[in-house]
């Protein structure tokens, strides 16, 4: 037999089956932790998390006029409503176009070990930068957003207060540094699965009990653990057999355009399963509508075996229990453009 293991993008990897004995709160603690809103100041690097640059973050988060076009923002395709996450298949840029993945949650990311699907940004600064710049995304340039920033005077106050002491703080770096100064207060805490952590017997009902030994000894924690269960390693897609084009796309390899190394070939970040039943559908290539179609697609393509549909509903029983309270976030009111702020572009 086989312990099951979801990894990248969202599926399982094969292990061998080991006995799990003992409390299965003990077993659970000792591969994940509840979400603690209290700790992310300690996670990201240079770059103090302060009100004034909280607010300033949200504020950027969701400005359209950092995009050409002044349409899209980063709540575009990350929408709080919706999980951090857009509604499609793969998320739409510039021009309607279509993006190559699924836009990966913004939930709980500041616990990521880097961010985007194939890990080509080392934290949450560096990725606000990505999609601003990116052709198929916001197709923006970063002279062109200062310069907009810049045109508001609204915004430049706001800048020299979250970052006092600069002569000229309104910049393309510091827009980056305040967006994931507000990104980091994006955490799901108080999930039903982090009340069992912490020790209440009634938070999970049988079949969520289950589900989570199944997910322990099946060997799904060895990939999915921590904090975000999951979103802290890479592993590939495909270990019982390649999954076909119907699965996800044959010329997207993942890993190894950024690494250069074939061996990491379809090779993504794993897929942090916090709130996973807010945003389908699942995978990279956001082909699975249903947490059930999900666990049998990865049962088949990892595993090389079918799940009985008990071990499937449980399983899922369990993945719904780690929703934890979303967001509380003001929808901003930003400054009005200026005779000087960059007209939108198609």
């Amino acid at each position: 037999m086989s312990r099951l293991g979801i990894v990248s993008a969202g599926v399982f990897f094969m292990f061998p089956l080991m006995a799990h004995a003992g409390d299965l709160r003990a077993d659970a603690n000792a591969v994940f932790k509840p979400v603690d809103p209290s700790n992310v100041s300690s996670i990201v690097k240079n770059n103090d998390i302060t009100p004034a640059k909280i607010d300033l973050g949200r504020q950027l988060f969701f400005e359209p006029r950092l995009s050409k076009s002044q349409v899209i923002s980063c709540n575009s395709c990350h929408n709080l409503s919706t999980g951090g996450v857009d509604a499609g298949p793969v998320s739409i840029g510039h021009g309607w176009e279509k993006g190559p993945r699924r836009a990966p949650t913004v939930l709980n990311a500041v616990y990521n070990i880097a961010q985007f699907w194939d890990g080509r940004a080392p934290d949450l600064k560096a990725q606000a930068k990505g999609p601003v710049q990116a052709a198929g995304e916001m197709a923006n340039t970063s002279a062109n957003a200062e310069k907009m920033m810049q045109s508001i005077p609204a915004y430049v106050s706001a800048f020299h207060a979250a970052f006092p002491g600069e002569a000229n703080p309104v910049t393309f770096d510091n827009m980056a540094k305040a967006i994931e100064a507000f990104e980091a207060t994006l955490t799901t805490p108080n999930a039903r699965f982090d009340k069992f952590l912490k020790g209440d017997d009634t938070a999970l009902n049988d079949t969520e009990k289950k589900g989570l030994r199944l997910f322990i000894d099946k060997g799904c924690s060895n990939c999915h653990n921590g904090v975000n269960v999951g979103g802290n390693a890479y592993f590939p897609f495909g270990v019982a057999q390649k999954p076909g084009p119907e699965i996800i796309s044959q010329t997207d390899k993942g890993r190894s355009k950024i690494t250069g190394k074939p061996e990491d070939d379809f090779v993504f970040r794993v897929a942090p399963l916090r709130n996973v039943a807010l945003h389908p559908p699942y995978f990279h290539s956001g082909v699975a509508w249903t947490l059930e179609d999900a666990v049998g697609i990865m049962a088949k393509y990892q595993l090389g075996q079918t799940l009985s549909a008990d071990e499937t509903a449980a399983i899922v029983a369990y993945l719904n229990t780690l929703t934890g309270d979303q967001p509380k976030v003001q929808y901003p009111v930003m400054g009005a453009s200026t005779k000087d702020t960059p007209r939108p572009q198609p």
